[in-house]
């Protein structure tokens, strides 16, 4: 293994990760799915491998550690010995509000509402990871219910778009697109996913 490393390994689990979202997305069976969750776990085992080469942990570490985490930050769900409770919440807002606390204990330094998210995220994920932490956070929304930024319906979005002079505009529209579509339940990233799907079906190589 002395040609692996932490950072050459990246690409793959990156990979991996997302192979398991497409297995789940476009309805494959279990079999697949497991197969893929394996490789995902070998990522795991393999980065944990080269930790342990350098005596700074291994997987029981990784395994222990986790472990911890989920009793630690689901108190509604755990005793501290990690019995389950008598008693579980009655709403997901209360769930994400002690989710949201027990996070902020770990972490008193963060004044940053938005620290911790992955700069290296698919931009879509990463504006709707944002608008939920900002949402969470009791910011203003980025679509206020009794205001519409959506384009007017005379003008198809493709030909708006053809109006932009700069990428900002662009950049402010696709913002807004991701606002609406977070404030309707849907998840950006994952429409996009399957759009490009549908697409690729309906226009294969070579055509």
């Amino acid at each position: 293994m002395g040609a692996l490393t932490h950072e050459s390994l990246v690409e793959y689990l990156l990979e991996e990760a997302y192979e398991v979202a497409e297995t789940i997305e476009t309805g494959a069976d279990e079999a697949e799915l497991q197969g893929e969750l394996g490789d995902v776990l070998l990522q795991v085992v393999l980065h944990a491998r080269l930790a342990e080469e350098r005596g700074t942990f291994d997987f029981g570490d990784v395994a222990r550690g986790i472990t911890a985490k989920m009793i630690r930050r689901n108190p509604h769900v755990f005793r501290p010995d990690g019995s389950l409770q008598d008693t579980f919440p009655a709403t997901v807002e209360e769930i994400v509000l002690k989710w949201d606390a027990v996070k902020k204990a770990e972490r008193p330094e963060r004044a940053n509402h938005y620290e911790g998210i992955p700069e290296a995220l698919p931009a879509l994920a990463r504006a709707q990871k944002t608008l939920d932490r900002a949402a969470r956070a009791g910011l203003p929304p980025l679509v206020e219910p009794a205001e519409s930024q959506e384009p007017p319906q005379d003008q198809p979005l493709v030909e708006l778009v053809e109006t932009f002079d700069a990428e900002d505009q662009l950049g402010e529209l696709l913002l807004a697109v991701v606002g609406a579509a977070r404030s309707k339940g849907f998840d950006a990233e994952r429409a996009l996913r399957a759009a490009v799907r549908r697409y690729q079906n309906r226009v294969p190589p070579g055509s």
